[in-house]
């Protein structure tokens, strides 16, 4: 039985939606892609046209929130259908975002049994069974629309590309134990941008040339992230394994192959979002909006990250110190399967964190619970930057990122957060 938590009650009708529905919507999505393996930069596709479904509805009935008409690329004049009454905002927004996720995951026919449930608790707390079919149905009308604007999106056409294979030369990527992965979404790139003029808008400057020669700079890098594992910190190994959000790592111990599944870092910073705006006690159209800001800048920076790793294509920490300086190095964390450079971790943190505090200000402090289900201890943040940061250099202690990765990582996102604040301001 499922029992709505995002509700406040009004005398003598139905109670309101809270934020708290919107997260658990997205928690619910997040377990869909947890059981289908989404990969980081999918599970940002998915998480933003959900938002945008929900944020649409919001759109259409209040003026202080404006449509995405005009400001995202692409996106469609969608109106509201005259011939639908008696209907609940807040509720039919909540569906849309379900609707849109059932049809867009693999395996979101899973997302039917907690709409039903959800819909059996608002029968239960009062909700008109009119209202709720007529919230239904206009939740289908916006969330057909959205999944057009989706499917538009050249996303599909990826699997009509050829396989990606690594480039044989001296200093590029190579897949890594223990599960030598194929490549993640080679090609990313080709997506629609949502804000963005072009995946390559906010280039980083190259990464550090590749060289063996003991003196170089590459070297340096090389020895530094050698230098850090001997050992790792207890403190750094938990800071690791606090931002890890690897969708599908593997466990060898030698004689069987397990794997554990986690969320992706953009579902831990939509989780981040809703934590602020249960703190700073937002209006669900206000928490709608923010969690649409943060989805749409998730996306924008994994497309921004995602071609630049396929254009600079270059080796991880754990190929590189292998193959030069020592065979029996491993990394605290596991190398996931594409190019190091840039972090992906260090991009879309300092975008998530950059558009939160738009939002909530630089000096908003808060407690990360969002993985306690998974284990891991709760940490305290005085401000969005400072887990950004913190996000970046985890995969430093983590030893999978070089060090100018993960600075010119947070410098990309920084700028990407940016674009979507002066993109996005202009429809409110």
């Amino acid at each position: 039985m499922i029992e709505l938590s995002g509700c406040t009650t009004r005398t003598k009708q139905a109670p309101a939606l809270t934020a708290a529905a919107i997260s658990q919507v997205l928690t619910q999505m997040t377990e869909v892609m947890i059981h289908d393996i989404t990969n980081p930069p999918l599970a940002a596709r998915f998480f933003s046209y959900a938002c945008l479904a929900g944020y649409e509805v919001v759109t259409q009935q209040h003026a202080a929130f404006k449509s995405m008409y005009g400001v995202l690329n692409e996106y469609p004049d969608l109106r509201r259908p005259d011939s639908l009454q008696q209907y609940d905002v807040r509720l039919s927004a909540v569906l849309a975002m379900l609707q849109t996720a059932q049809k867009m995951q693999p395996s979101g026919k899973l997302l039917a049994d907690y709409e039903q449930g959800f819909l059996d608790s608002c029968r239960r707390l009062g909700y008109d069974e009119e209202v709720i079919y007529n919230s239904w149905r206009y939740a289908k009308a916006v969330s057909k629309k959205i999944l057009a604007y989706a499917k538009a999106d050249h996303y599909n056409k990826i699997s009509n590309y050829a396989r990606y294979s690594p480039i044989d030369k001296e200093g590029c990527w190579y897949p890594t134990p223990p599960g030598f992965l194929p490549a993640v979404e080679p090609w990313f790139n080709t997506v629609r941008t949502l804000t963005l003029d072009s995946c390559s808008q906010f280039m980083a400057p190259p990464p550090t040339a590749f060289s063996t020669g003991k003196k170089s700079a590459f070297y340096k890098l090389l020895l530094q992230n050698y230098n850090a594992g001997k050992p790792v910190s207890m403190e750094h190994r938990v800071i690791a394994a606090f931002w890890d959000c690897n969708p599908f790592a593997i466990q060898d111990d030698g004689h069987l192959i397990l794997s554990s599944k986690k969320i992706s870092p953009g579902a831990h910073w939509l989780g981040i979002t809703g934590i602020a705006c249960k703190k700073a006690g937002k209006s669900f159209e206000e928490a709608m909006q923010i969690h649409t800001w943060v989805a749409v800048g998730l996306l924008d920076a994994f497309i921004c990250c995602w071609d630049e790793k396929f254009r600079s294509n270059r080796i991880r920490p754990e190929t590189a110190i292998r193959k030069y300086i020592d065979p029996q190095w491993t990394p605290v964390l596991q190398t996931p399967p594409f190019p190091e450079y840039l972090s992906g971790h260090s991009v879309i943190s300092a975008c998530s964190a950059t558009i939160l505090t738009h939002f909530f200000g630089n000096d908003f402090a808060y407690t990360d619970d969002v993985e306690a289900a998974y284990g891991l201890a709760p940490r305290h943040f005085s401000s969005f930057k400072q887990a950004a940061q913190e996000a970046a250099i985890s995969r430093f202690y983590g030893g999978i990122h070089f060090m100018d990765a993960i600075e010119n990582g947070l410098v990309v996102g920084s700028k990407v957060g940016s674009w979507v604040i002066q993109k996005m301001s202009g429809a409110s």
